[in-house]
């Protein structure tokens, strides 16, 4: 009915049939998203809903060689792969194994930090386990991802090392699968539910010379680091993708700014000649005293020069005007938004400080650990865990260890932790006071408080007990309580007493008051028996 009657108002009066039909538009969009509008200021952003595969594998290669090519050209963009390197892996992550037996953990513990050296971890036996995590973590950042095979090799204290390997040796040329109920996807073999069963690795001569036949690697012998944020998604996409365009302007902006301050700070000196017209000067022979005409070819200027200039010539100075004033405020701005698109503050990727105070850094670095510990998180579970579990099979497998029932219940003896080397923090006095009320109000434990600065806490107990012992028998007092393990109860040395003794308040055991008769007679106050 609605479209008769707008054809009949439109055959009358054309203008009142527009005016009814941009009426009707118009109130169509109010009551739809502003977002899936099509007028005129979103006419031009087209968009199409596809799977992550879809979507990515035409832009992947091409993003990951931009990203490749920031990497090597752009400080700006090293500044956000630095601070992921510093706060995900930095001095590395210390193993503490958690079987019931404390023999078999301190084995394990040793072992694990020589097979840690590069000699026994890398095939290449170029890096230890630790330089191989900052590598992974910069290459996710930058390409997207980084594979690890397991390699069952000898040469090493395990027959047990890792090849590491780029994203772009995944054989995506590949169409035909090891199993024929399986297909492949951007080399990697996926079964029914997508999961991956198997990898195709392309290989080559390492100077790109020569190409041989792709090898099948099953997926237990491939450990995949990279972040998957859709169902749909299969393989990596880089984490600068959403900052590329952005970094790549700040640079081309700096790059131009950097040109015209070198125009600007040169000076250019021209002689403007005014020719007369009669005398000597008309036939450029030489000056009406005598003089011969000065040429200014090849002439510099020096400090300090003086120099007589022609009859009737004149220097004219060119010296360009225009500072890169905005330059400051604006690359503020786009290190803000390129720190912000990946989660970071302004401070933690351009380390500049002159605008926080105690409070304000403290915020930021609170934000920016939530930040980092989705890779931790990711890191932990798909490499680490990966890798010790494997290291402690190929250790039984070897002989190293000798683990009566492991095949029974392997998973007891897998139980570990990471512990992370600390970091200083701004104000240690400020940090020491909130961790000893948090200790004394029990919102920590004193294991948690160990674990925060990178300790174990038994072997933390263990060495503060060392060094209290041993600073006390040398007759320094240095503070601690030592508890008497002898004892029933552990109270400390110096507050034990004695039967029938009493102490005066505020008095010391000993003087008026200190000791007072009870039914066995005064008793004696005995000497201190702590160390």
């Amino acid at each position: 009915m609605g479209n008769i009657l707008d054809n009949i108002i439109g055959f009358i009066s054309p203008a009142a049939g527009a005016r009814r039909e941009s009426w009707r538009q118009y109130l169509e969009e109010q009551r739809n998203y502003d977002a899936g509008g099509y007028d005129r200021l979103n006419a031009g952003w087209v968009a199409y809903n596809q799977s992550a595969e879809q979507t990515d594998r035409c832009s992947r290669d091409t993003i990951r060689a931009r990203a490749r090519d920031l990497e090597r050209n752009s400080d700006m963009a090293n500044s956000v792969i630095g601070a992921y390197r510093r706060n995900v892996v930095g001095h590395g992550w210390t193993l503490r194994a958690r079987t019931n037996s404390e023999t078999l953990n301190k084995q394990i513990q040793e072992a694990w930090v020589e097979w840690c050296k590069r000699k026994n971890c890398d095939v290449t036996e170029t890096q230890s386990f630790n330089q191989m995590l900052r590598m992974a973590e910069r290459r996710k950042k930058v390409d997207g991802g980084i594979i690890f095979k397991k390699c069952y090799t000898s040469g090493g204290m395990l027959p047990f090392k890792l090849q590491a390997l780029e994203v772009d040796e995944l054989d995506t040329g590949r169409a035909a699968p090891h199993n024929p109920k399986h297909r492949v996807v951007g080399g990697i073999e996926l079964n029914a539910y997508n999961k991956p069963v198997g990898y195709w690795i392309r290989q080559y001569n390492i100077d790109g010379f020569g190409q041989i036949e792709p090898v099948y690697v099953p997926a237990k012998d491939i450990i995949f680091y990279f972040t998957k944020d859709r169902p749909s998604q299969i393989r990596e996409m880089s984490d600068l993708a959403p900052t590329i365009t952005r970094v790549r302007d700040a640079n081309e902006f700096m790059t131009a700014v950097s040109v015209k301050e070198r125009i600007a700070a040169c000076l250019a000196v021209f002689v403007k000649k005014i020719i007369p017209t009669t005398g000597n000067f008309a036939r450029g022979v030489g000056t009406n005293d005598g003089r011969v005409r000065e040429d200014y070819d090849g002439k510099k200027i020096s400090p300090g020069m003086i120099k007589e200039l022609n009859a009737g010539d004149e220097i004219q100075v060119v010296n360009p005007t225009g500072q890169a004033t905005d330059a400051t405020s604006y690359i503020k701005l786009q290190q803000r938004l390129i720190g912000a698109g990946q989660g970071l503050s302004y401070e933690a990727t351009s380390r500049d400080m002159s605008q926080s105070n105690y409070s304000s850094a403290r915020q930021g670095i609170i934000e920016d650990g939530q930040t980092y510990i989705e890779d931790i998180e990711l890191l932990k579970e798909v490499v680490m865990d990966e890798v010790y579990e494997t290291f402690i099979i190929s250790g039984v497998l070897s002989g190293l260890f000798n683990i009566p029932g492991f095949w029974e219940d392997k998973r007891k003896y897998f139980k570990h932790e990471w512990v992370a080397v600390p970091k200083p923090w701004i104000d240690p006095a400020k940090e020491a006071t909130a961790t000893k009320i948090a200790l004394q109000t029990g919102q920590k434990t004193y294991q948690q408080v160990a674990a925060e600065n990178g300790k174990d806490w038994k072997e933390q107990i263990d060495e503060t007990i060392t060094v209290l012992k041993y600073a006390r028998e040398k007759g320094l007092e240095i503070g601690g309580v030592i508890f008497d393990r002898t004892e029933a109860e552990l109270t400390p040395e110096g507050d034990k007493k004695e039967p029938g003794q009493w102490e005066a308040p505020g008095k010391p055991a000993g003087q008026d008051g200190g000791n007072q008769p009870s039914g066995n007679g005064q008793q004696e106050g005995k000497p201190d028996k702590g160390v």
